[in-house]
């Protein structure tokens, strides 16, 4: 295939060579023809580093060179050209400037395709004479390493054009997933789940940005926590995105926006580009902060609560019990013993008003199991300081056959937990995508792995701890806030009580007429 991709920046060199390497002929054009010299250079120096490294052969980094063909008029005639890609600046006008200059110069046979990561397919389209010959074609960066594609057909796309396109991408090694013409897309707007809550979060001080980040990592395995996420992508970028999102979908309570973040980014505390953001970088950073050791008397007594139909509480007593813990199992902890309550989308505050237990040693702690080695304890306005160091002493412990110490985390009294909730709201964005039919639940999860690198797709991720287990925690989170961001999703409560996987695209109205 010939491909004429206008725009040589840090995009358009990426697809270039993504595509030249594939097996293409790619026509690399810019108004700048320094540019395109500069991104020539760039794509060589990455071929001569993957021939260094033994992942291409001398041979074929000269046969994608020679596939490479500089262009010094984006707008010249391709007879032979059958699909353009555009990589210019995110404007509206502009691409539909390029788009409408190059419908003039190419055949109608050439299909278009545009890489907006934010401004709406259809609305490109509609500057064209013919609408229906462009789609969406979205990379990420950087395009080589980036191994997901979204497929995005505008309102008048011909029907043809998205199967052709994914043709394209698979053949070229990468992943594609379809998803409708919608703020964000399908990652941006997946992507959302983590970083709004985590920022509610911290607007609610249930924890510090290192704090988080902490038990996003070590408790539901992310590789990176949202606020080091945050720092990396530029907070100036994450909140316009967030707010782009959220006014797309008619400012939809589950896709909130922070106060915290417009001050930051007028501050100029965008993260690594700046070298401060939620943290420092740079020859001024301070050294990270050790976690304060844990000082309390690990051999106190401990009351879990929960019958025995509760699984968290009774896997809870089985840890501390191998650990060496004595767990009291009588109908009231005892004068000296520590409360400990697995919080499920409920507060620990909830949980003494309930059972009139005493609020000065009784603590929360999450029963989600950790990806690593740490424990979340959860303490109210009440809590006394000392018994609280005693529980986390207690909740370090570890068995003789289960390692290492825990580290654990204390963090504010608030519904669920700090991992619930980031869970949760990844899971409940990712559900709602699936119910509006915006991607497929495979699409979602594919696009979710592989683009923002979570150990599992949320739809998968919810299946794990089960759909009747997610309703109820969206329930309590809900009941307990009175916050309509926890609103259980349709596709959740509707596959808990169907007795359907979340990952299940169940039957349509379509599948039944025959």
């Amino acid at each position: 295939m010939r491909i004429r991709i206008v725009g040589a920046g840090a995009m358009g060199r990426g697809i270039a060579q993504w595509a030249a390497t594939a097996g293409h002929t790619v026509e690399l054009c810019d108004v700048r023809t320094e540019a395109v010299t500069a991104a020539l250079d760039f794509v060589r120096s990455m071929l001569d580093r993957a021939v260094q490294k033994g992942r291409l052969s001398a041979e074929d980094r000269a046969a994608t060179l020679e596939r490479l063909v500089p262009l010094d008029d984006p707008w010249a005639d391709g007879p032979d050209v059958e699909l353009v890609i555009e990589a210019v600046r995110e404007d509206l006008g502009t691409k539909a400037e390029v788009f409408g200059r190059l419908e003039q110069a190419l055949p109608a046979s050439a299909v278009f395709a545009t890489n907006t990561s934010s401004l709406s397919v259809t609305r490109i389209a509609a500057a064209l004479k013919d609408p229906t010959r462009l789609a969406g074609l979205h990379f990420f960066n950087p395009v080589p390493l980036m191994k997901i594609v979204e497929i995005v057909p505008g309102a008048a796309t011909r029907p043809e054009i998205p199967p052709a396109l994914t043709a394209l991408v698979e053949g070229c090694g990468h992943r594609a997933v379809t998803v409708a013409d919608t703020p964000g897309f399908l990652v941006n707007h997946a992507g959302r789940g983590l970083v709004t809550e985590a920022l509610a979060l911290l607007e609610e001080s249930v924890a510090d940005p290192a704090g988080i980040d902490r038990i996003a990592r070590d408790v539901l395995g992310l590789r990176m926590g949202p606020f080091e996420l945050m720092d990396l992508t530029g907070l100036d970028v994450t909140a316009a995105v967030i707010d782009s999102i959220w006014e797309g979908f008619r400012y939809a309570d589950r896709l909130r926006p922070s106060y915290l973040t417009p001050n930051r980014v007028a501050a100029g505390l965008h993260g690594r580009k700046t070298a401060h953001g939620w943290f420092t970088y740079g020859s001024d950073a301070p050294a990270a902060a050790p976690e304060p050791p844990v000082t309390g008397d690990a051999n106190r007594p401990v009351y879990v609560v929960g019958d025995a139909a509760d699984s968290g509480a009774a896997e809870l007593r089985a840890a501390l019990a191998a650990a060496g813990t004595t767990v009291e199992t009588g109908a009231d902890p005892s004068a000296d013993a520590l409360v400990l309550v697995p919080v499920w989308g409920t507060t620990v505050a909830a949980a003494v008003a309930a059972y009139r237990l005493p609020a000065g040693r009784t603590f929360g702690v999450d029963p989600l199991p950790p990806a690593g080695r740490r424990r979340v304890l959860a303490v109210t306005a009440a809590a006394d300081p000392a018994a609280a160091r005693d529980a986390r002493a207690v909740l370090a412990r570890a068995s003789e056959d289960d390692g290492e110490p825990y580290a654990v985390s204390v963090v504010r009294d608030t519904a669920g937990s700090v991992a619930q909730r980031l869970l949760a709201s990844i899971v409940s964005v990712a559900a709602s995508i699936a119910e509006r039919s915006l991607a497929t639940p495979a699409d979602i999860d594919l696009a979710v792995t592989t683009g923002l690198g979570y150990p599992v797709g949320p739809l998968a991720w919810g299946d794990r701890i089960g759909a009747d287990r997610m309703l109820e925690l969206h329930r309590a989170l809900h009941t307990t806030t009175g916050d309509p961001r926890h609103r259980p999703a349709r596709w959740i409560t509707e596959r808990a009580q169907l007795g359907l996987a979340l990952t299940d695209p169940g039957t349509s109205p379509g599948d039944c007429l025959g």
